[in-house]
C-alpha cells in the first residue's frame, strides 16, 4: 500500500513536471540551484572536486555554511581523474574515512568517527537500501557525499544495522549543459582491461530534459597475484529541469565477480608480518559474485512561492553467491582455514515524500519540513561449512588444497535459499529551521518517530526465531551563528538509532548459541561543536565530537549488547583551490574512543578494535604551468596504530601510503584527448591497513601492491 502510494505521488510530479515544460521562460532557463531542492545540485568549488553544499537528509540540498552539521561532497570529476574503481576509492580522500572489508566477506565498508558504515546501508538520492551490498562502481555517480555524525534524525535509521557516526548519500549522474560522448580505454595493474563509455544530451527548448548513459567494463588480473576481477555496469539516468517541477530517473545493473580473491586474515595471538603485497592466500576454488538491479526515481513540485512537495521511490533486487576460505594466522604465519559457501538474495524497497514551506512570523524566517518515509526489505539466505577443524597452508609460502566438502555445518539450500530476515523501518519527521538577523542567526529544531521491526527466521525450516517490534523518537537540536559572510560557527545535538543486529552462525569458528537472534535497536548520542569557513576559492572545518553507543560481540558463546562505545574527537578539514592551479584535499582526525560499562568491567577503558588515535590525508593537484594541460597529483595517507584485540595487548602498526599521478589534456585532429596515469602505493609497501569494520571482529587487511593504472580518454 505504502509502495503504490509512493509511485503515484512519483509519477504525478514527473507528469506535473511534464506540463509546465510549456512555460517559455523556463524553457530559456539552465538548471536552477533551488536551497532545499530534493532533486538538484549545489555547484562546486574552483578546481572541480569539492561541491559547496549537498544533501541533507529531509532538508534536501544545502550549502555548507547554512548546515549546523560537517559533510563533504566529492564530485565527479575528483573520481574520474583519479581513475576510481568504486565508491571506495573516492572516500580514500577524506580524512575523517576508512575503508575495510566486510565480515567474512568482499563488501565495501567504510569507518567514520571509529563506527562502521556498510555499503547498503548508504542512500541513493536519499534514499536507504536500494545500493548493491558488495560494491558500488564510481562510473555510476555524480557525487559521493560524506556526512559526519549521528543522522537518525535527517535520514532515519539504516536498516542494516550501522551508522553511527555517519552516513553516505550517493547522487547518480546527470547530463550536463553541453552535449557530452567520452570513451575511455585503460590498463591497470598485470592485465585488467578497462573500457567506459559515458554518453549525455539535453533536449527541449532550454535543454530542460536531460539523458545519460554509463556502459563499463573491467576484466583481468590487476596488482594481486591470480585475482581475477570482471565488472559490468550499465546506468541510466533521466531528469527534468524546470522553474516549478524537477525530476529524476535512474536505473542501474551492476555484475561483479572476483575469482580468488584475496581473504582477510584473523590473527590468533601476535599479528604476523605483512606478506608481500602481492601475494594471495586465497585458494583457487574460491569466488565472490554479486549481480544487482536497482533503481530510484524522485520528483519535486513548486505548489506555490512559497511551498515544495516531493516524492521518492526506489528498489533493490540482488542476489549473491560465495565460495570463501578466510584463514587464521599463528604469529609466525602458518594458517587454518575452512571452506563456507553461501548465497543470498534481496528484495528492497525503499520510498520518501515530504512537504516544504517557508513562511515569516514576528520577523522570524522558518523553513518548515514534514516528511514520511519506509524501507522494506527480504533477505535469503544459506550457507555450507566444512570441518571447523580446517586446512593448513602459510601465510608467506600458501598451499593450494582440493575444496573440502562443505557438509559440515549447514543452514538452507543453496540453490533455493529461504527467507531467513525481515526488516520493516518506517518513520515521520517534522522540523522546523529558523533565521533571525539576515540570516546570522540560525536554529534546528526537529523530531523523528521511527518504528522498527526485525524478524529473523530458521535457515532450514523457515519457522520464526525472534522478532523486535518497537518505536523511538530521535530529536535534533542545532545552531548557527555567522559572524561573517565567510565563517559559521555550529553546535548540535542529536541521536543515532540503528535496528538490532542478528547473531551471526559462527564467530571465531564456534557456533554462536544465539544464532539468528535479533537484538533491540541501538541508540546513541552526539553532541558536536565546530566551525566552518568558505572563502569562495577555498573551504573546511572544524569539529570537535563526541558520540556513545552500545557495542554488540560474542561473550561466552552469546552474541549480545555487552557494553558501550565512547567516541570523542577532532576533525580538521579542507579543500578547494586557494590559488588557481592548485587544488588541494585534505585534513586530520584524533579520535579518542574506549569502551565502558563492559561485562564486570573487565574491559572498560579499552579501545575498540580497529580505531586509531591519529588519520591524516593531504591531496595536492598542480597544474604545470609551464607546459600547458599537464597536471601533477599526489596524495598521503597515514593511519596511527589500530588494537587488535580488545584487551589491546596487541596493535597493528601505523601505516603510511604514497600515491602518485598525472595527466595531460591535449588535442588530435581537433578532437580532446587525455591520458592519465596513476601509481598506488608509489613506495610498495607490504602492510596490513585495517583491523575488523565488523563491531568486534579483528581480521586484517593487506594493503594493495604498487599498482599502475594507465588510462586514455577522448570526448566528441
Amino acid at each position: 500500500m505504502f509502495r503504490t502510494a509512493l509511485l503515484a505521488a512519483a509519477s504525478s510530479l514527473a507528469l506535473t513536471g511534464g506540463a509546465s515544460a510549456q512555460d517559455g521562460e523556463a524553457a530559456q532557463l539552465e538548471e536552477v540551484i533551488v536551497t532545499g531542492s530534493q532533486v538538484t545540485l549545489t555547484s562546486p568549488y574552483p578546481g572541480g572536486q569539492v561541491a559547496r553544499g549537498g544533501r541533507v537528509g529531509l532538508f534536501g540540498n544545502l550549502e555548507t555554511l547554512d548546515t549546523p552539521f560537517v559533510f563533504t561532497a566529492y564530485t565527479e570529476e575528483l573520481a574520474r581523474n583519479q581513475q576510481a574503481r568504486s565508491v571506495g576509492d573516492v572516500l580514500q580522500n577524506d580524512p575523517a574515512v576508512r575503508v575495510s572489508k566486510g565480515f567474512g566477506n568482499f563488501q565495501e565498508l567504510y569507518v567514520i568517527r571509529g563506527f562502521p558504515v556498510f555499503s547498503d546501508d548508504m542512500t541513493l538520492n536519499g534514499l536507504y537500501g536500494i545500493l548493491p551490498r558488495q560494491f558500488v562502481a564510481a562510473e555510476f555517480l555524480e557525487r559521493v557525499e560524506v556526512f559526519h555524525g549521528a543522522t537518525a534524525f535527517l535520514n532515519g535509521a539504516a536498516a542494516g544495522g550501522s551508522g553511527i557516526g555517519g552516513a553516505f548519500n550517493l547522487t547518480p549522474k546527470r547530463a550536463p549543459n553541453a552535449p557530452l560522448t567520452r570513451l575511455t580505454a585503460g590498463l591497470e595493474g598485470a592485465s585488467e582491461l578497462y573500457l567506459a563509455a559515458d554518453v549525455a544530451r539535453r533536449f527541449g527548448l532550454g535543454g530542460e530534459y536531460g539523458a545519460r548513459l554509463n556502459l563499463v567494463r573491467r576484466d583481468g588480473e590487476a596488482g594481486i597475484e591470480d585475482e581475477e576481477r570482471k565488472l559490468t555496469a550499465i546506468g541510466v539516468g533521466l531528469d527534468r529541469r524546470g522553474d516549478r517541477a524537477r525530476f529524476s530517473a535512474d536505473v542501474g545493473y551492476q555484475d561483479h565477480r572476483i575469482d580468488a580473491p584475496r581473504p582477510t586474515v584473523t590473527p590468533s595471538g601476535a599479528v604476523p608480518r605483512a606478506p608481500d603485497a602481492e601475494a594471495n592466500v586465497a585458494q583457487p576454488w574460491t569466488f565472490t559474485d554479486e549481480r544487482q538491479l536497482f533503481g530510484v526515481a524522485r520528483g519535486e513540485f513548486d505548489l506555490s512561492d512559497t511551498v515544495t512537495a516531493w516524492a521518492a521511490i526506489g528498489g533493490r533486487r540482488g542476489e549473491e553467491e560465495n565460495r570463501l576460505a578466510n584463514p587464521t594466522a599463528a604469529p609466525n604465519g602458518s594458517l587454518s582455514a575452512y571452506r563456507f559457501d553461501n548465497t543470498r538474495e534481496d528484495t528492497v524497497w525503499s520510498g520518501d515524500v515530504g512537504v516544504r514551506a517557508e513562511i515569516t512570523t514576528g520577523g522570524v524566517d522558518h523553513r518548515l519540513v514534514a516528511s514520511a518515509s519506509q524501507v522494506r526489505s527480504r533477505s535469503e539466505n544459506a550457507y555450507t561449512f566444512s570441518s571447523f577443524a580446517g586446512f593448513a597452508s602459510d601465510l608467506y609460502n600458501p598451499v593450494d588444497v582440493a575444496p573440502p566438502a562443505a557438509d559440515f555445518f549447514v543452514g538452507g539450500d543453496l540453490d533455493d535459499p529461504g527467507v531467513t530476515e525481515r526488516v520493516d523501518n518506517a518513520s515521520f519527521a517534522v522540523a522546523d529551521m529558523m533565521s533571525v538577523l539576515d540570516g546570522r542567526l540560525l536554529a534546528t529544531v526537529g523530531v523523528r518517530h521511527q518504528t522498527i521491526e526485525t524478524r529473523s527466521y530458521d535457515y532450514n525450516t523457515g519457522a520464526p526465531l525472534s522478532a523486535y517490534e518497537g518505536d523511538a523518537t530521535t530529536p535534533v537540536f542545532a545552531v548557527i551563528y555567522k559572524p561573517s559572510e565567510f565563517i559559521s560557527v555550529f553546535a548540535n545535538y542529536a541521536e543515532a538509532l540503528v535496528p538490532g543486529q542478528i547473531a551471526p552462525a559462527v564467530s571465531g569458528g564456534v557456533p554462536v548459541t544465539n544464532a539468528g537472534e535479533a537484538l533491540a535497536p541501538f541508540r546513541g548520542e552526539q553532541i558536536e561543536a565546530g566551525l566552518k569557513y568558505d572563502v569562495g576559492r577555498f573551504g573546511g572545518a572544524v569539529s570537535l565530537f563526541r558520540i556513545t553507543q552500545p557495542s554488540a560481540f560474542v561473550e561466552n558463546g552469546v552474541f549480545g549488547a555487552n557494553g558501550e562505545q565512547e567516541n570523542t574527537g577532532l576533525e580538521v578539514s579542507w579543500y578547494g583551490e586557494p590559488r588557481e592551479g592548485l587544488r588541494l584535499i585534505g585534513g586530520w582526525t584524533w579520535l579518542d574512543a574506549e569502551l565502558t560499562r563492559t561485562s564486570g568491567g573487565a574491559l572498560d577503558g579499552r579501545r575498540p578494535i580497529g580505531t586509531p588515535e591519529w588519520q591524516a590525508n593531504v591531496n595536492v593537484e598542480w597544474d604545470v604551468p609551464q607546459v600547458e594541460g599537464l597536471t601533477l597529483e599526489g596524495r598521503v595517507v597515514y593511519t596511527g596504530e589500530q588494537p587488535v584485540d580488545a584487551a589491546n595487548a596487541v596493535e597493528l602498526d601505523a601505516w603510511t601510503r604514497l600515491d602518485a599521478g598525472a595527466r595531460y589534456g591535449f588535442e588530435v585532429a581537433g578532437r580532446p584527448l587525455t591520458v592519465r596515469a596513476r601509481i598506488e602505493n608509489l613506495t610498495d609497501e607490504n602492510q596490513w591497513v585495517a583491523v575488523g569494520g565488523f563491531p568486534g571482529a579483528n581480521y586484517l587487511t593487506l594493503g594493495a601492491p604498487r599498482t599502475l593504472r594507465f588510462a586514455v580518454s577522448t570526448e566528441f
